[in-house]
């Protein structure tokens, strides 16, 4: 299963794009900060994360704005240049 559910803050917008289906897409960069137990032990973890939306999801985003917060769910997959990883973000949840 490919999966990933994160809180993160919205960190930058990109142009609006469409895909060749027409539908609205963005990328986008995502912060996120906690603390998590690993081997019985805080540990600090900051990362950011490069991210896109399409359709209502890309809408919803908009709205959100940078430097909003939420919960994103989605997948992940490689980019297009095949170096890296992008987060598909299909749903997200004001916090």
């Amino acid at each position: 299963m490919n999966q990933l559910i994160l809180q993160a803050q919205l960190l930058e917008l990109g142009l609006v794009r469409y895909t060749p289906a027409g539908l609205i897409a963005l990328d986008l960069s995502l912060k996120h900060e906690s603390q998590v137990q690993e081997a019985g032990k805080p540990r600090k973890v900051s990362m950011e994360i490069k991210a896109v939306a399409v359709g209502e999801t890309a809408k919803l985003l908009q709205a959100l704005g940078v430097g909003g917060t939420a919960r994103f769910s989605g997948f992940l997959s490689n980019q297009r240049n095949g170096r890296g990883v992008i987060f598909h973000i299909t749903a997200l949840e004001s916090v």
